[in-house]
């Protein structure tokens, strides 16, 4: 007996071993990839941009890498696979041919040009020179910051339940290490080095999801074996009869459609990911870097959907309700062996981790230089531009911590709403503007600013007085959709009625990228 316990122990540590070893190669790679972009990330262009020369697999896997952050694989794939079901693929495909084929399709090589001509190096800088009005560049950043920051939260989530079934490691610890670690790469490397480490974190979470959902599936004979057992699934509580988890649209067709419109249009208009193309290096990057991310897109959003559809095989609905939705995906997990629990913690620190390092050199360059540069400081040098937005990286990655760490322990669910958002809020506010001033010269500043206004200010309300909208705009996710859909209207209304920018120059602008 003494010796089945001893060697029941020698087992456990083995295994804790071998996690403890890829965690620290993992860690490793990041940070020495860090250090040796550090020296191409002097000035600017090269620390924000990499040098407007990046390649189009460098660029369509920091794309899918910041598209796909562990918010989506342990809170949006549990809490909309446990509501749709089976149905919930639709989304994993909406963000594929949606937010990524036709985002690339539509705006990549069109945002490279303009910018190049602009000399823009961010999308707050692009309003104001597209538009003639530096207002826009400071509301806009403005509206970033607010926005990104507790999004930027959010990526914490999830991580806490892993880290303690792999590990049995506290959430703060966890945060601390992921945050540090975040902090080293991209503050000595920039873009270059978030790019390739990007590639890196890419790889693991297309084998990992891989992995992941085929483990899974074979918990409950296979692929058919599930299927079978979802259709058999009922929840009088919330009204799903027999078969209504397998049907093509699940049980709720408009709440699932309005989910792939938020998730899928909305990164049209989220600064992270735009300004992905500002950096690409020429046109046959764009045709390879869309086939590339498009492929990416299917096989981790689409898989992330699929595996989270099954989450009633695992949970009940009271356990759910005890729980929350953040409780599905890793109760799923738990059922897998040790080996494989690795592999999913490293992806869920994979797609946490770019993600993060994307929207922290976004609102770090953005305050530095759409803020800072002209409006606070004057006549700002180049290398006290990158020393600050090195400073700025810090600090947001610092903020964003800290706010994971008081909603974690103070359960204050003021910072959870807000970033659910936060989607909403940006892509309302800078998706018609972006879009029209890339093939509209009739755009306006007034339908710019107007845009800015209601995209925020409609989200606000949606956390603030929910009472006040209809009972299909309560939800955030139904809200934000509506936000960004709106703008496509208001703003080409707003901008007939008013002022236009110089006709000659905005001509010579949208004609540079035509083909």
């Amino acid at each position: 007996m003494r010796a089945v316990r001893r060697g029941g122990l020698f087992l456990g540590r083995h295994v804790m071993a071998i996690k403890i070893i890829m965690l620290v190669i993992f860690f490793a790679v990041l940070i020495t990839v860090g250090i040796i972009c550090r020296k191409k990330s002097a000035g600017v262009e090269n620390f924000v941009l990499g040098g407007r020369s990046v390649g189009p697999w460098l660029t369509a896997f920091a794309y899918g890498t910041s598209y796909f952050s562990a918010v989506i694989f342990i809170g949006y794939a549990g809490q909309f696979g446990w509501k749709f079901g089976v149905s919930s693929s639709w989304i994993g495909i909406g963000n594929a041919v949606i937010g990524s084929l036709l985002a690339w399709l539509i705006l990549a090589r069109k945002t490279r040009i303009i910018t190049q001509k602009l000399d823009s190096k961010t999308m707050p800088d692009f309003f104001a020179k597209r538009y003639d009005a530096s207002s826009l560049r400071i509301g806009a950043s403005i509206i970033i910051f607010i926005f990104l920051i507790p999004y930027t939260a959010s990526l914490y989530n999830g991580l806490s339940r892993l880290f303690q079934m792999a590990f049995n490691i506290d959430y703060a610890v966890c945060i601390i290490v992921m945050a540090a670690l975040t902090a080293v790469y991209v503050i000595a490397g920039g873009y270059l080095a978030t790019a390739i480490n990007d590639f890196i974190q890419g790889i693991i979470m297309l084998i990992g999801i891989v992995m992941t959902v085929v483990a899974v599936l074979k918990l409950h004979g296979g692929l058919s074996g599930s299927i079978d057992a979802m259709s058999l699934v009922e929840d009088a509580s919330s009204g799903i009869a027999a078969g209504d988890m397998t049907k093509l649209f699940g049980p709720d067709p408009w709440g699932l459609l309005g989910v792939v419109i938020l998730t899928s249009l909305g990164t049209w208009g989220l600064p992270q990911m735009v300004q992905k193309f500002y950096a690409i290096r020429d046109e046959k990057a764009v045709t390879r870097g869309t086939i590339i991310s498009t492929l990416f897109a299917v096989i981790v959003a689409g898989g992330c959907y699929f595996l989270g559809g099954f989450g009633r095989l695992f949970l009940t609905p009271d356990e759910v309700s005890e729980m929350g939705y953040d409780a599905i995906v890793p109760e799923m997990l738990s059922r897998l062996p040790d080996f494989m629990i690795s592999v999913v913690v490293i992806l869920v620190l994979s797609a946490s981790m770019s993600t993060l390092s994307s929207l922290v050199l976004t609102s770090s360059s953005t305050l530095t230089l759409d803020f800072i540069d002209g409006s606070i400081v004057k006549d700002m040098k180049e290398e006290k531009k990158v020393t600050t937005m090195r400073i700025l990286v810090f600090v947001f990655i610092v903020i964003s911590a800290i706010l994971a760490l008081v909603q974690y322990r103070s359960k204050v669910t003021f910072i959870a709403q807000l970033m659910g958002i936060s989607w909403g809020a940006l892509a309302g506010s800078f998706l018609a503007p972006f879009l029209f001033g890339l093939y509209w010269k009739g755009s306006t500043k007034a339908a710019t600013w107007t845009c800015f206004i209601y995209g925020s200010l409609i989200m606000v309300l949606n956390m603030l007085c929910k009472g006040i909208f209809p009972s299909f705009l309560q939800s955030p996710v139904n809200c934000g959709a509506f936000a960004m859909l709106s703008g496509f209207v208001i703003f080409p209304v707003v901008s007939a009625f008013t002022q236009k920018p110089d006709e000659k120059k905005t001509q010579e602008l949208l004609d540079s990228a035509k083909r």
